[in-house]
């Protein structure tokens, strides 16, 4: 590992997440479902915006969400290098604290995406956020900075014309960072307490802005499902190893979901994998090229899958054969992935337009529509009784309100 990389540590941690927090990319689980209950589902504007915030940049980033506060990022300036990490009162949107940096890493992207692309994550005592620029910052949730790190610094050609989206998240008391692009691209399990290498793997050189899902072993051990356009490889965070290879390819924008034990991978459509409960080994269960999703990550419910296409088509597939259900076209497109909630879908379009999907009607029904009127490309996050979504300048509150 080089020696030459900026670093500042001044933290111990101690995991402190609780249930009903939002505290990564698509959840506490990884998969886009919620316990919550008594969303709203008829949406109406007066009744159910609960505050409206507007950013200090652009960004594509979910919000986090930890107790009564609300966490995001952004990127402002005209070349998007003013690297914004903010804190939010969930009850009324002001703001509790924010903090500014100068991106150190390069800032190229496409104007459709932003430098404030992944989601940060966090253990519920402090929060991790990176950008597309690389930089990499930890800070206690009170918003003290207790290290940073331009990776760019160890690793200049880390980077794509497209700029980055993979999301951090947490496995086997390490913090996991995809810098995979298509020039010198790379995994790397970086410490809690300073941000140092623990250990870093060669990827595929290809630009991929998946993020990866967390498998826990039947002994109690995680397992880092990291997706390429190779496929899957699985990795035990503790030290990098690859455990277990699926090579028959995967998309590099949608990324696999896990439930009940099976990877749920967009390749060749969807293609089931049944994991072993120790994690060593895979079994291929079923594949169908009627579930391809488009760009939106998919979810599952119950006993079904979920996909959207490049069309807005929703499909609905049977877990246990992959057998199509159902298709229902929805108002598109979406570059952000749906979440569920008490057997709803919100699926939010990139015109702005959030349509509610009941799951419980034989062929899906839309059961509530809002237009917000700007784009959005982000997954919403879910938290006691609220949906929190954010544009590429705002984000909003969607609740059902105490007072009118």
């Amino acid at each position: 590992m080089k020696k030459n990389f900026l670093i500042f540590t001044i933290a111990i941690f101690v995991s402190g997440a609780m249930a009903g927090d939002w505290p990564g990319f698509r959840g506490p689980m990884g998969n886009g479902i919620s316990d919550e209950v008594g969303l709203p589902v008829a949406l109406n504007p007066k009744k159910h915006i609960d505050w409206r915030m507007d950013l200090p940049g652009r960004g594509l980033s979910s919000p986090l969400v930890v107790g009564d506060r609300v966490f995001i990022t952004a990127s402002g300036g005209t070349r998007e290098d003013i690297l914004h990490i903010l804190c939010l009162n969930a009850t009324d949107g002001s703001v509790i604290w924010q903090r500014r940096f100068w991106a150190m890493g390069s800032t190229m992207c496409h104007k459709k995406t932003s430098i404030a692309a992944p989601t940060p994550v966090t253990d519920g005592r402090f929060l991790f956020a990176m950008f597309s620029s690389n930089d990499l910052f930890c800070l206690d949730l009170d918003g003290n900075l207790l290290w940073l790190r331009g990776l760019t610094v160890d690793y200049p050609n880390a980077r794509n014309s497209l700029g980055m989206a993979s999301s951090l998240l947490l496995a086997g008391g390490l913090l996991v960072a995809q810098i995979e692009n298509d020039s010198e691209s790379f995994t790397t399990g970086l410490s809690l307490t300073g941000g140092m290498n623990q250990w870093r793997i060669q990827r595929p050189k290809s630009a991929n802005w998946t993020t990866a899902t967390v498998y826990r072993t039947e002994s109690g051990r995680d397992l880092v499902l990291l997706q390429s356009s190779k496929g899957i490889h699985a990795v035990n965070p503790e030290n990098g190893e690859v455990v277990w290879h699926y090579n028959d390819g995967a998309s590099t924008i949608p990324s696999s979901v896990l439930a009940a034990g099976v990877l749920y991978v967009p390749s060749h459509g969807i293609t089931a994998l049944e994991l072993a409960p120790d994690g060593a080994s895979f079994n291929q269960k079923w594949r169908s090229s009627r579930l391809r999703p488009g760009t939106a990550s998919p979810l599952v419910h119950r006993d079904r899958i979920y996909s959207i296409n490049n069309a807005g088509v929703l499909t609905c597939g049977d877990t246990d054969s992959g057998n199509r259900l159902w298709q229902l076209r929805l108002d598109g497109p979406f570059g952000g992935s749906p979440v569920v909630a008490d057997n709803h879908l919100y699926a939010f379009s990139e015109e702005g337009r959030v349509q509610v999907v009941d799951l419980s009607a034989p062929e899906g029904r839309i059961a509530g529509e809002m237009d917000l009127g700007e784009m959005i490309q982000c997954s919403p996050a879910i938290s006691s009784g609220a949906l929190y979504i954010r544009s590429d300048r705002r984000i909003w509150k969607i609740a059902r309100k105490t007072q009118l």
